[in-house]
């Protein structure tokens, strides 16, 4: 009889659970459309496909991809930003459009902090330092000293003035004083062709573009842009490991426009934490160079805020103007 109290009590918070979450509003009830900011290919599309086809198989609706590229993924940032608040239209957003474009000071039609409701980071997307094998470097820190020993020789291509890979020579010539020549390209092709052609000696790059050129010995990656090393490629050292506080990873999440209900956020945050503990779906997202992570909408908001900060302040000391 002693523990009839403790069955009620237990029955009381069942029954309690039962009806909040039956109070919750059924999602999705019709085809969710999820706007990716760049073309199909890359590895935008192929982390949206792969999250939105666990969505899809788990929460028993249909989640549709809607590739909206333009003005450096602006574009379809600034859709999602503006799309009716309701959960039916979602955003993977990147760092690249909530952090660097405004830091780098281009015009937005959208706030990267007051226009979106953050849902959670998916994945990380690392950039190696590659090089030619010209270059006699073969750490980030004989690299540096390279540099330093002849300012201005070491041509670091980019895709472009501003683009995350361009602010990482930046950050980089900001913690070691060494003197880097900036070439941007219009797209990464071009400066791919050059690098491999030995005309300009290094690049911020892609893990998986990069990694084909590696194995055949035509470029050799000297260190990671990522705190920590990847275990796919657990032999390149982080430039942390050097020069303490590096981090030139860019990142993909998820995101609603402003006002989006806090039970799609809460739901589609789940079943993300839920999707990088799969096996197979991390063996997916590695092979594409991913990183999988997870944080909660919070942790989101908070990670674009601070590196706004950091990235504006590297863009103020290397006086990078928007073209």
């Amino acid at each position: 009889m002693r523990s009839t109290p403790l069955i009620i009590a237990a029955m009381a918070l069942w029954t309690a659970a039962a009806a909040a979450q039956a109070a919750e509003p059924a999602y999705p009830t019709k085809p969710v459309r999820v706007i990716v900011p760049y073309p199909p290919g890359g590895t935008t599309d192929p982390t949206a496909r792969a999250f939105t086809g666990w969505f899809t198989e788990k929460m028993g609706g249909n989640f549709v991809i809607d590739n909206r590229p333009g003005a450096g993924s602006t574009l379809g940032h600034g859709l999602g930003a503006k799309a009716t608040p309701d959960g039916y239209t979602l955003l993977l957003g990147t760092s690249g459009g909530l952090v660097v474009s405004a830091a780098f000071g281009s015009k937005l039609a959208y706030d990267p902090v007051k226009d979106f409701t953050p849902i959670g980071v998916g994945v990380y997307v690392p950039f190696l330092i590659v090089v030619h094998p010209s270059v006699p470097a073969k750490n980030v820190r004989e690299l540096v000293e390279l540099a330093k020993a002849q300012p201005g020789k070491i041509n670091f291509a980019s895709p472009g003035t501003g683009t995350p890979n361009h602010l990482g020579v930046e950050l980089l010539t900001s913690l070691t004083g060494a003197k880097f020549t900036h070439v941007p390209y219009k797209g990464g092709g071009a400066a791919t062709v050059d690098l491999l052609a030995g005309r300009v000696q290094a690049i911020f790059g892609g893990a998986a573009p990069w990694q084909p050129h590696m194995s055949t010995g035509k470029v050799r990656a000297i260190a990671i842009g990522h705190p920590q090393r990847l275990p796919q490629l657990p032999d390149i050292p982080a430039i942390a490991e050097t020069y303490p506080g590096f981090n030139n990873t860019t990142w993909y999440g998820f995101l609603g426009p402003k006002g989006t209900p806090a039970h799609v956020v809460n739901r589609i945050n789940a079943e993300m934490k839920r999707a990088v503990a799969d096996p197979a779906l991390i063996k997916h997202l590695e092979g594409i160079g991913m990183v999988p992570t997870w944080t909660t909408p919070q942790e989101m908001g908070e990670m674009i805020r601070a590196e706004l900060g950091r990235w504006r302040k590297v863009v103020s000391e290397a006086g990078i103007k928007p073209e």
